[in-house]
């Protein structure tokens, strides 16, 4: 049996709701999405650490209390056959057992109320707060898996698992997995990307497109386990009631051109009229 520590962040990875936004409608807060831009424009906190900074410094985020974050969970759509991934890693694919955990900058509590039942608590690693014992209000924070963070608990993990560097596998949607990204790839583990984020999916080994929460096991099953042929890997998913209805594979490039200024124009002609003399 060949051990695997296979580790995803949560936010439109495992779902389709960001939890910034869903917290922000629950509140009737209507302008989440530019008060994040505001601080990733100043760099003011890590790329996805900025839900924590509002619910500490924020005044109108400042009356979130425990609840509320665990009601947002219960309100996150999630993406089709998530209960099945954990089985599916754990003993699904013959040979292979794969430790699935959560690393999310998602508020911890987020995380476990939207995953009860599928994931346990002490597989999932979000932000967590320190609470005031009478008000129930944020004092402060804990931790923040976001940026480097996701290395840290990474780290903690594989040591805790007793595992060489290269049997893990991340997966990712976003800019704030760049560092754990490029941290498992140095170290020979495997990462995939979710998402067509121009940052993240030159770095990422592979990128699946899917709605499906099963998707990334795609990638796993023929870099890893070595079933580079589609059959076999229809095969195993229609041994546990699944069928792959649609798979396209492409490589795609991002390209923007735009017009020269007329003298710039006239400058490369020129350059080009001498280069035949």
């Amino acid at each position: 049996m060949k051990n695997y520590l296979f580790a995803s962040d949560f936010d439109q990875t495992l779902s389709f709701n960001d939890s910034g936004f869903v917290l922000s409608e629950l509140l009737g807060i209507e302008d989440f999405e530019e008060r994040v831009a505001g601080m990733a424009r100043i760099n003011l906190v890590q790329q996805g650490g900025e839900l924590a900074y509002l619910l500490l410094h924020d005044p109108e985020f400042r009356r979130v209390r425990r609840e509320h974050l665990i009601e947002v969970g219960k309100r996150i759509r999630l993406k089709q056959n998530i209960h099945l991934l954990p089985h599916l890693l754990r003993n699904g694919i013959e040979g292979y057992e794969f430790s699935f955990y959560v690393i999310s900058a998602a508020p911890e509590e987020v995380v476990q109320s939207a995953l009860e039942g599928i994931v346990p608590p002490d597989h999932i690693f979000g932000t967590r707060f320190r609470y005031h014992p009478t008000t129930g209000e944020i004092e402060s924070i804990v931790r923040v898996p976001a940026g480097y963070g996701k290395v840290a608990v990474l780290g903690e993990l594989q040591q805790q698992l007793q595992l060489s560097p290269d049997h893990v596998v991340y997966v990712g949607d976003g800019s704030s997995d760049v560092h754990v990204m490029l941290h498992v790839n140095r170290c020979d583990g495997f990462t995939v990307a979710v998402s067509e984020n121009k940052y993240l999916t030159p770095i990422a080994k592979r990128t699946i497109l899917s709605e499906d929460a099963l998707s990334p096991l795609i990638p796993v099953l023929e870099e890893i386990v070595g079933l580079t042929d589609p059959a076999s890997i229809r095969q195993l998913f229609e041994s546990h009631g699944l069928q792959i209805q649609e798979w396209d594979k492409v490589k795609t490039d991002w390209l923007t051109i735009r017009a020269l200024p007329p003298k710039s124009l006239a400058q490369t002609a020129g350059a080009t009229e001498v280069s035949h003399v």
